[in-house]
């Protein structure tokens, strides 16, 4: 199998010069791509004389992680496409592991490596960890990550595992599969776009692995700050876009108006904790979510299945009530 990693990149020179060295060092079975979304520093000349062998791709305007891996992706004609954060530092023999898994089942057709925090290398980072899953009203969670709670990395998931979405700061995909599927949606900008994708994938009858027998150090929050309203936005927003564009059956619009019930409390808990920007970006999330609805109605046509989605009723109850911060004590 011919592979592609691509990295997006926006204005984001010191995390190229600090972060492709690694991957140019431990990628020499793939082509390394870098795709520039329209960016205004010198990135992109940097990499040319300093990395050769990467290959540039300069899409016309900063469409967010979605669109821009979709314009860069149309012009490759690899196998299999891994689509890298640029705050990413990749180790030894990290791909093998996981192109194995494709070549020895044809039904993968997405996958993970554990993702391990650059700054805290014992840890699980936020954005993956090892391998995600959701609960019935769409909050997203990971086998060693349940909302800020990060697990040690003591061997627990060096498993190959069915999970239900990898995560787009290091995502496998079958090229075949990710267009059959329709690509990344280019409406939800940045943020979970890689779950609506792999909900889509597992609709089709692929399967998503999480193979923690590969690894990889994540910075997170490099390309757009955790704190950042900008993020709680777009959090919120795609994660309501999720169920009401994926879920099958009616039953979904009292999920939506549960979940929406459940978001409102988060906010207020901004507002007590004095982040008032958090607040306002989940009301603006919401009635950016009634401005989709026409457009996502329409695609719920095409898109919603009954594909069971949930491992579990709320991960906020078993969290914050039960009392249960690891994955395998859920």
């Amino acid at each position: 199998m011919k592979v592609a990693v691509v990295i997006l990149n926006w204005n984001g020179k010191e995390l190229l010069e600090k972060f492709l060295p690694s991957i140019v060092k431990f990628s020499t079975e793939a082509t390394v791509y870098v795709a520039d979304n329209a960016s205004t520093d010198d990135s992109i000349s940097f990499v040319s004389e300093t990395f050769p062998t990467v290959k540039i791709i300069q899409n016309k305007v900063n469409g967010g992680y979605a669109k821009g891996y979709n314009d860069a992706l149309k012009i490759l004609s690899e196998d299999i496409f891994v689509l890298l954060n640029s705050d990413v530092e990749v180790t030894e023999n990290w791909l093998h592991p996981v192109i194995s898994e494709f070549e020895n089942d044809k039904s993968v057709v997405a996958a993970q490596p554990k993702i391990l925090d650059y700054k805290n290398k014992e840890y699980f980072e936020y954005a993956g960890a090892a391998g995600g899953f959701l609960d019935k009203y769409a909050y997203p969670f990971c086998r060693g990550r349940i909302f800020n709670t990060l697990e040690k990395d003591s061997g627990q998931y060096n498993d190959v595992s069915k999970i239900f979405w990898a995560s787009g700061a290091c995502l496998f995909v079958k090229a075949d599969a990710f267009w059959q599927a329709g690509g990344l949606d280019e409406d939800y900008f940045a943020h979970q776009e890689e779950i609506d994708l792999c909900w889509r994938l597992q609709t089709k009858g692929g399967k998503i692995l999480y193979v923690g027998t590969s690894k990889v150090y994540h910075v997170g929050g490099a390309t757009l700050a955790a704190l950042n309203p900008q993020k709680t936005f777009y959090n919120f927003r795609n994660s309501l876009l999720n169920l009401l564009k994926n879920v099958g059956g009616v039953k979904v619009f009292i999920t939506i108006f549960v979940r929406m019930v459940l978001d409102a409390l988060a906010a207020f808990q901004f507002l007590i904790q004095g982040k008032p920007k958090h607040f306002f970006a989940v009301v603006k999330a919401h009635f950016s979510l009634y401005l989709l609805v026409p457009k996502f109605l329409q695609k719920r046509k095409i898109y919603a299945s009954h594909t069971e989605y949930f491992t579990t009723e709320s991960i906020g109850f078993q969290y914050f009530i039960r009392k249960k911060k690891i994955f395998n004590k859920l």
